[in-house]
């Protein structure tokens, strides 16, 4: 355990900016505990405090531009990739659409802060159109407010934490094989979490070439995106109703978007999720209200793209203009 401590003694930028780095890709390696710990330990230095909060804002900056870039190129597909590399529930995806559908790039100031939320809320920037100056001054200052808060509470708690390396050096490789306990539990519990959710939401689907089918044979399903209406007017399954719109709009969902004499070839639900969480969450919500013969779609709307059916997008999509 000594030799770790050493090393980030020695090398403490460079694995900050290392841990950052790929924390921000998505990867589930925390990087606020280190940034604590490394924060106790060049407390002594306020120029040595500086360099480590330069180096970790660059660092989550570099990763988040990435995602932003991918977000523009690739569009929504990018999205989902995320939260198969992150282990965050497929829900996240939901959760950061919304936030950042109502605050913008705002919400960067604290995304930091919210386990899921940073990587996906910078692709989805990319994804709707805001300004790159206006991304990175916004993504700077919330990679400022985490960085700083973790730097300060090292320093601040300086004494503590070197106290804690110290019982851990002291237990040598019990103490590694400690840290490393931690870590494996801590990924197996995101595991679980993802599992425990998909297995909850287990219900019939039906697949695009079904759906498809159905059409082609003048038997048309409601269909309901239930993505963010920002993402919807960008591009949604040819007479898909928008879902959030509707509730936004406070009509009353069931008999103004759905009157039950207006589906009696089944309701469609998607979204743009892996293992189709929030399709199936509203697919639920829809048959505890009484409704049947409701489906989630198979790899929402990028599988349909996929198969190389046709897209609607609004003719004049809203897009964060920020600046």
């Amino acid at each position: 355990m000594g030799f770790l401590v050493d090393l980030i003694r020695e090398y403490g930028l460079g694995i900050v900016f290392l841990n950052v780095f790929v924390e921000q890709l998505g990867a589930p390696v925390p990087a606020y505990p280190v940034l604590v710990v490394t924060g106790a330990l060049e407390g002594a230095s306020w120029g040595r405090l500086g360099w480590l909060t330069a180096v970790a804002v660059a660092a989550a900056l570099a990763a988040d531009v990435i995602w932003y870039q991918a977000g523009k190129a690739y569009g929504h597909r990018v999205l989902g990739r995320i939260c198969r590399i992150s282990l965050s529930p497929d829900a996240c995806i939901r959760q950061t659409e919304s936030v950042y559908g109502r605050w913008g790039a705002k919400s960067l100031l604290v995304a930091k802060f919210v386990p899921g939320f940073a990587s996906i809320a910078s692709a989805l920037a990319g994804v709707v159109g805001t300004p790159l100056r206006t991304f990175v001054l916004f993504d700077m200052l919330g990679a400022l407010i985490w960085v700083g808060s973790a730097v300060f509470l090292g320093s601040l708690f300086a004494s503590t934490v070197e106290s804690l390396l110290d019982v851990l050096t002291a237990l040598g490789k019990w103490g590694l094989l400690l840290i490393s306990v931690v870590f494996v539990v801590f990924v197996a519990r995101k595991w679980w979490q993802r599992q425990r959710v998909v297995r909850s939401l287990k219900m019939p689907r039906i697949s695009v070439q079904e759906l498809a089918g159905l059409n082609a044979q003048g038997i048309h399903p409601t269909v309901i995106d239930v993505r963010e209406p920002m993402l919807y007017d960008m591009g949604h399954i040819p007479g898909a109703h928008s879902w959030s719109n509707q509730v936004e709009k406070g009509k009353p969902v069931y008999d103004g978007l759905l009157p039950r004499e207006q589906h009696k070839h089944g309701l469609v639900v998607y979204c743009d999720c892996p293992n189709e969480v929030s399709a199936a969450r509203v697919a639920k919500q829809l048959q505890r209200a009484g409704f049947t013969n409701v489906r989630p779609l198979v790899g929402g709307l990028t599988a349909w793209e996929a198969a190389g059916l046709n897209v609607e997008a609004d003719p004049d999509p809203v897009v964060d203009a920020q600046t």
